[in-house]
């Protein structure tokens, strides 16, 4: 699929099993540091939406305003962290260099590099959103 020529009536169309899609105050924002930190690329951005791709997992980025008419938006808090309670987890990236490159980009890293007895070497770093990246990598 072409990513930067879809129609979202054909995008929508081809979504299937679990989807992501994440709130967020500033689309451009959030691509910027998402592009920087963990290398994603972002299609068709605008001020409002944009599909996200790692690897090969698609996700979408909505802003705020585009919610407000979905009783959604009321819950979310004005401060972060806004995904509380969950884990976006990239396993293939390098934990050390997303940490080297999230706080130049705003990010706040919560955990550094650390080897986990489940065989990952995590670390946790929260966007100015408050949602929980953790890049890691087998050891």
């Amino acid at each position: 699929m072409d990513f930067d020529k879809v129609s979202a009536e054909e995008f929508g169309a081809s979504l299937r099993g679990i989807g992501l899609n994440l709130l967020v105050r500033d689309v451009s924002a959030q691509i910027s540091f998402l592009e920087t930190v963990f290398g994603m690329k972002a299609f068709q951005p605008t001020a409002d939406f944009a599909i996200v791709k790692y690897g090969d997992q698609v996700f979408q980025l909505h802003s705020d305003g585009t919610y407000h008419s979905n009783p959604l938006l009321s819950l979310l808090p004005e401060n972060p962290p806004r995904g509380g309670g969950i884990e976006i987890r990239l396993y293939d990236t390098d934990p050390e260099t997303a940490c080297a490159k999230a706080e130049a980009a705003g990010g706040t890293v919560l955990q550094g590099p650390t080897d986990k007895p489940h065989g990952l070497r995590e670390s946790y770093i929260l966007c100015e959103n408050g949602y929980a990246w953790v890049a890691s990598r087998p050891l």
